[in-house]
């Protein structure tokens, strides 16, 4: 696994894992013991990159990370990222407040069982707040008393990110960013490299689509977010398969089959493609299987696709993806 540094502050793995699956609220169930095998199977690849959220089925995704850590020997390899601010309790708007935001930072520590948080995120909550410079003090504080080591935004569209981008002390955007979702790259990759700011690119599979296993026919769980989210209902719907409608997305990944290399699974092949920019620090790909894991990890080992099969992605998609695309971007 090779790795790539976390705006200056340590090197971690290019693959990491996404763990919103591991709550087992909005991706159907996840056994305990099988969200143990996918962090083991995560470690055993080489992740050391593991983000969650205290929202991930209410703190079970982060207990679960926690119990991980605690049977390890090497436990202070994993560089653990977790997010706050769309919790229940005490909900919007007082969330946003210092003592709710340090008390979400003292649950988060809890359940992970560790002393610092490497990395706390703002999880996807509204732009006028993250404009306010001082909603971001309390993490400041909170830093300054050792309880964090950094602090970042995880965003929906480009317009926060450059907001984000000029907010004292942020070392990382969390961000959709995919085949299928490809504005970053013109919006601020640029400027991220120049300012050294991490890029920590969620939902690299656009829920699934670009592994190439999914066809019209296939159905989700009541409990998973493809199945209720599909069109935004509970959340912004470009969580859900990058903002298309699913049919039409199972079409465009029809339409790419043909590029992808023999005997490379097309969710590798994907993952490679987001790798292959260098303003990208790390992918963190969820899992609801240890083998989806290993096959994840495989990207990092893959060359980097060619100049000419990255043209014609950008030109897949600004002709046929970027037109379907739907919510905030």
């Amino acid at each position: 696994m090779k790795t790539r540094s976390f705006a200056g502050i340590r090197d971690v793995s290019e693959v990491g894992l996404g763990t919103w699956q591991l709550g087992g609220t909005e991706w159907g169930d996840v056994p305990d013991e099988a969200a143990l095998d996918i962090l083991h199977r995560a470690a055993d690849c080489g992740v050391t990159f593991i983000d969650t959220a205290d929202i991930y089925g209410q703190g079970r995704s982060e207990s679960l990370i926690g119990r991980f850590l605690k049977s390890r020997t090497d436990a202070d390899r994993f560089f653990i990222a977790t997010k706050l601010g769309r919790g229940k309790t005490p909900g919007w708007p007082a969330n946003f407040e210092p003592p709710a935001i340090r008390r979400h930072v003292e649950d988060s520590l809890r359940r992970l069982g560790v002393e610092t948080i490497d990395l706390i995120q703002t999880h996807c909550i509204p732009p006028a707040v993250t404009r306010e410079n001082s909603f971001w003090e309390p993490l400041r504080q909170l830093q300054r008393a050792g309880k964090i080591r950094a602090f970042g935004a995880s965003v929906e569209s480009a317009a926060e990110a450059i907001d984000c981008l000029k907010i004292e002390g942020l070392v990382s955007l969390q961000i959709i960013f995919n085949i299928f979702r490809q504005r970053p790259i013109e919006a601020f990759f640029d400027v991220t490299k120049r300012q050294q700011v991490a890029l920590i690119v969620r939902l690299p599979l656009a829920s699934g689509l670009l592994s190439g296993r999914m066809q019209s026919d296939t159905r989700f769980a009541a409990t998973d977010h493809r199945s209720f989210n599909r069109d935004g209902q509970a959340f912004n719907v470009g969580e859900t398969f990058a903002g298309l409608p699913f049919e039409k997305g199972i079409e465009l990944v029809d339409q790419l089959r043909p590029l992808v290399p023999p005997g490379v699974a097309m969710a590798t092949w994907a993952l490679r493609w987001c790798l292959d920019f260098d303003a990208v620090t790390t992918v963190i790909p969820g899992a609801t299987r240890a083998d989806q894991v290993v096959s994840n990890a495989q990207a990092s080992e893959l060359p980097p696709l060619t100049q000419e099969t990255h043209q014609l992605l950008k030109q897949f998609y600004l002709d046929k993806v970027h037109p379907l695309i739907r919510g905030v971007y």
